[in-house]
């Protein structure tokens, strides 16, 4: 009873390991055409190879890194509203949206990055989690909504 919500987990989980494979296929050619040879790169800096790779070769690292940031906090909370029970029905929608709309983040990211399109995919994530922050807290601290 309340595991719908371990399903987008698992999703998100999985897109976030598509993310890292498109990064991989796409850095390392362009790391090869800037003529880096990683055989021989010792130590790096964050943010190096933005200086150095064009900056849509570096959209894929970026959304992947993106991927690791806030998504977290959304994997803490599904484990929590799970564990509570409540991870069904309204809670799950709640997780799919979030995960529909972190992946369409993550395509527009990827390829043609308008930023206006990406804060609007990103604002809406956001208004899903803080839902899915507060049901977790009703859940966790037995608040009820009465009506």
């Amino acid at each position: 009873m309340g595991r719908d919500i371990l399903q987008p987990v698992v999703v998100l989980i999985a897109w976030t390991l598509v993310m890292l494979v498109w990064m991989v296929v796409t850095r390392l050619p362009a790391m090869k055409a800037a003529g880096i040879d990683i055989t021989k790169v010792r130590g790096s800096k964050p943010g190096q190879l933005d200086a150095i790779l064009p900056p849509e070769k570096q959209w894929v690292a970026h959304n992947y890194m993106h991927l690791l940031e806030q998504p977290t906090i959304f994997y803490a909370v599904a484990l929590v509203i799970a564990m509570t029970g409540t991870g069904d029905g309204f809670n799950a929608w709640l997780a799919w949206g979030y995960v529909g709309l972190r992946i369409a983040h993550s395509l527009v990211q990827a390829t043609f990055n308008k930023v206006s399109v990406r804060f609007m995919l990103f604002a809406l994530s956001t208004l899903c989690l803080f839902a899915l922050t507060l049901h977790a807290a009703m859940a966790v601290f037995g608040w009820h909504m009465h009506g």
